[in-house]
């Protein structure tokens, strides 16, 4: 189980925000943390700690510059997602991003887009692709949300999907957005899930606010799933210790 950490850019600050507070205007958005170091601090920690695979996110526009900055700080470590279309996913792997990931891009008005989705991989390649799969539960079942995580999908998670779209990229994203950024303990049910769904790199993100949850994560996972920590790590102003969930994954 690797660690793969997180920088979340939000008008240009490193952020942690509760996903599904987002919306056009910025208005009534819930900030747990605002850092007062930049992209370039936290992506410097994790390329020293050499922690590879970990994402930038932009959350809205203006916030390329900040991004770039960190990934040129750390070349070919870490991956980029937010506003990534077939037409500026090659700039982003220029300017040293390992991957693109993409959701919204391939999710138009709700329908799942194959035709945009080859688009991406003709410019770049399935092998520098991330496809973001995060989700909400609706009725029982898993759905693709989109547009800031506040639409949903007609895109329904379950093992013949992921069997189908994972011949499409080289890695999943999947934020459980029920829990995201809440610190209220992992989506038990989706991660038992995925851990027998999914045959490629697949990051889980979602709820985790203690050792206890990444062990019941391991657990739960059976190792299968590599896991993201945000708004709980101390870096982000939260009470868990970056450097005890480094050493925790390192040892699994």
């Amino acid at each position: 189980m690797n660690f793969r950490p997180c920088i979340d850019i939000h008008e240009g600050k490193v952020k942690q925000i509760v996903g599904d507070t987002l919306n056009e205007n910025n208005q009534n958005v819930v900030e747990n943390f605002v850092s007062e170091y930049d992209s370039v601090h936290y992506a410097s920690i994790f390329k020293n700690d050499g922690l590879k695979g970990g994402h930038v996110i932009m959350l809205g526009d203006g916030n390329s510059n900040a991004a770039i900055q960190a990934l040129k700080e750390y070349p070919h470590g870490l991956q980029i997602g937010g506003g990534i279309t077939s037409e500026n996913a090659s700039f982003y792997l220029e300017n040293g991003a390992s991957h693109v990931i993409v959701t919204s891009f391939i999710f138009e008005n709700g329908q799942f887009n194959l035709d945009r989705l080859n688009s991406i991989i003709q410019e770049i390649g399935k092998d520098k692709l991330v496809i973001d799969l995060s989700c909400k539960d609706k009725n029982g079942k898993w759905f693709v949300v989109t547009n800031k995580w506040t639409k949903f999908s007609n895109f329904e998670i379950n093992e013949s999907t992921i069997k189908e779209i994972e011949n499409y990229c080289d890695e999943f994203l999947i934020h459980a957005v029920d829990v995201e950024g809440k610190r209220t303990g992992i989506q038990e049910t989706l991660v038992q899930h995925l851990s027998k769904w999914v045959s490629i790199p697949t990051t889980y993100a979602g709820g985790v606010r203690s050792i206890k949850d990444l062990e019941t994560f391991y657990h739960l996972s059976d190792g299968k799933l590599d896991i993201t920590i945000g708004s709980s790590l101390d870096l982000f102003g939260g009470e868990l210790l970056y450097n005890e969930v480094v050493e925790f994954c390192k040892n699994r």
